[in-house]
């Protein structure tokens, strides 16, 4: 069964980082783009930022251009979303997804918190 497996969520305070984690296992993980989402309570699913496959091309929303990095490891299986200056804002569940075509496959999920 296809696993995405994510980590790295918590509580920081504004100005903070976090790096998320997602560790990918059963799929053949580099033949898939990845993609970190999150979701605020009472809002849709937003898309956080993508790295594209073969290249590892990388797109960011505009509200956290400058601040996130995502990044991959295809040797590990994994992909990461280095974020940086968080803001209360970015407080929601951050999930994980890998795509390929009209496959997809997501993770369970892990919250960050920002609050003083």
């Amino acid at each position: 069964q296809v696993q995405l497996v994510e980590s790295g969520g918590g509580l920081v305070q504004p100005g903070g980082s976090l790096r998320l984690s997602c560790a990918a296992s059963r799929f053949t993980f580099s033949r898939y783009a990845m993609n970190w989402y999150r979701q605020a309570p009472d809002k849709e699913r937003e898309l956080v930022a993508a790295i594209t496959i073969p290249g590892g091309n990388t797109n960011y929303a505009n509200f956290v251009k400058g601040r996130f990095t995502i990044s991959r490891d295809n040797a590990k299986n994994t992909v990461y979303l280095q974020m940086n200056s968080l803001k209360p804002e970015d407080t929601a569940v951050y999930y994980c997804n890998a795509r390929n075509g009209y496959v997809n496959y997501w993770g369970q999920g892990t919250q960050v918190t920002v609050s003083s």
